[in-house]
């Protein structure tokens, strides 16, 4: 892959001298629309004029959408995505440090959400440039309110794992979670992904199905994981959040060893640490034993 300056690649217009310079310098992240074009902030619309440079996860969407908002990108604009994330990312802090304001923003919602961006916030912090954020439009938070479960405290998991033995250890992981819990989905996998849930966590557990938010076809299912399986047995489409109710507080039951030792394993693989390092953190906090805990995730490996 070319990682050499993005200059003599990337499409580049003239800037206005005319337009107002208020951006900072630095590194700017900014939700964009997560389907509706009438959801983006006027700080999204200023940005888009008058940053130096667009690093977008598709420069053609990225047009597409300031289009929309009747504005136009005066920048360079460059792609920034999951790919060429780690190359790009040293241009484009050189020239946050030259005193330019770089303007990051992803296909829809915020930028480093499952998406591009964490890579440069983290270099960013280590060379001190000027880091900041344009809030706006959040899948996440939108679907909880949706759901019509609890919001008082809640966790984002991102995207479950692919493979099903792997899926079913981290949602074993969550059978105690007293937390709702909010992750996103392939359309083509959510059914197979609700079926193994209710399978782990018991037919009963509640939950919504969230589709195509903010969208004209935006539909929101709720109920049991059992009928939501069976409504998504067939695929859906558009895109999907899903939101997990929490399990009761105090909730225990015959899986409590197998659900601790899913929970075991997600750390194991999140921080890179060794199963039996996991089985003593996990012990400690949950009173189970810890050499039944690590053999229980030995065996669900």
């Amino acid at each position: 892959m070319d990682t050499s300056d993005p200059r003599a690649h990337d499409e580049q217009q003239p800037k206005d001298s005319a337009l107002p310079q208020s951006l900072p310098s630095g590194i700017i992240l900014a939700a964009t629309p997560i389907g509706n074009p009438a959801d983006a902030s006027e700080r999204l619309r200023d940005a888009f004029r008058a940053a130096d440079v667009v690093a977008a996860e598709d420069t053609r969407r990225a047009r597409q959408l300031a289009r929309a908002l009747g504005v136009e990108i005066t920048g360079q604009v460059v792609s920034f995505f999951e790919h060429n994330e780690t190359a790009r990312t040293p241009w484009l802090l050189e020239r946050a440090s030259a005193g330019e304001s770089i303007l990051v923003v992803t296909d829809a919602g915020m930028p480093s959400v499952s998406d591009p961006g964490f890579a440069i916030v983290s270099a960013g912090m280590t060379e001190n440039v000027p880091i900041t954020c344009l809030p706006g439009p959040s899948a996440v938070t939108t679907a909880l309110v949706l759901s019509g479960l609890p919001v008082d405290r809640f966790a984002f998991d991102g995207f479950p794992p692919r493979k099903q033995g792997k899926r079913r250890t981290w949602l074993a992981s969550l059978e105690r979670e007293e937390r709702t819990v909010v992750f996103f989905e392939s359309p083509h996998r959510v059914g197979a992904t609700l079926a193994d849930a209710a399978e782990v966590l018991g037919p009963d557990r509640q939950a919504a199905v969230c589709r195509e938010l903010t969208k004209t076809y935006e539909e929101v299912l709720r109920g049991s994981l059992a009928e939501l399986a069976s409504r998504t047995a067939d695929g859906v489409r558009g895109e999907i959040v899903v939101v997990l109710a929490p399990a009761e507080p105090g909730e225990t039951t015959e899986f409590d060893v197998d659900a601790a030792a899913g929970e075991v394993l997600a750390m194991a693989e999140r921080e890179g640490i060794r199963v039996k390092d996991a089985a003593a953190r996990v012990a400690e906090r949950t009173g189970i034993a810890r050499k039944a805990l690590y053999d229980a995730a030995v065996r669900l490996q």
